[in-house]
């Protein structure tokens, strides 16, 4: 099964390319609710320099409801918000036999309060001080993939590149 970072009507098309980006490198799938910020078309890709776009394992969804649809297990949907007691690392993501879902909220309002209240046991935070209000979203899809693919032991991922070890000989 795989991992898929989720957002939520994201506004700001950096911070999409580098989950973008993070999405190729691990194998993960990338799944964009509407409606974004911004376009993603080819002519706009190409123009942001995002030529891996083609290899990245994408979903669009119409609204969330749309996208919680196509979640098979909800018990392996995960949200992400500065508002849970729980961290992120606390979660076992071992289970390779399913398909676990990170859900990251809009940067400037994140996950609907409702919907958060709904699935309020499945609400992960990332700690931090008070002295920023959040992290980079792009940074936080990273640090949890990353957790999730440590604990599955980067299961269908190479560690070092043949090429970049022999030079280190």
């Amino acid at each position: 099964m795989a991992n898929h970072i989720v957002l939520f009507e994201p506004l700001i098309p950096a911070n999409t390319g580098n989950i973008a980006r993070t999405c190729a490198a691990t194998n993960s799938y990338l799944h964009l609710i509407k409606p974004l910020g911004f376009e993603t078309d080819d002519k706009h890709l190409r123009r942001a320099g995002l030529d891996y776009w083609a290899k990245v394992r994408i979903i669009y969804h119409d609204s969330l409801d749309d996208f919680m649809d196509t979640v098979a297990d909800p018990r392996y949907l995960y949200l992400i918000t500065k508002f849970a007691d729980q961290t992120y690392s606390d979660r076992d993501y071992t289970d390779t036999d399913v398909d676990h879902y990170f859900l990251f909220g809009k940067e400037t309002t994140g996950l609907p309060e409702g919907f958060m209240r709904q699935h309020a046991d499945q609400c992960l935070r990332i700690p931090m001080t008070e002295n920023v209000r959040a992290l980079n979203l792009s940074n936080c899809a990273a640090l949890v993939v990353y957790e999730a693919l440590r604990q599955q032991q980067f299961a269908g991922l190479e560690t070092v590149h043949t090429y970049q070890h022999d030079k280190l000989k």
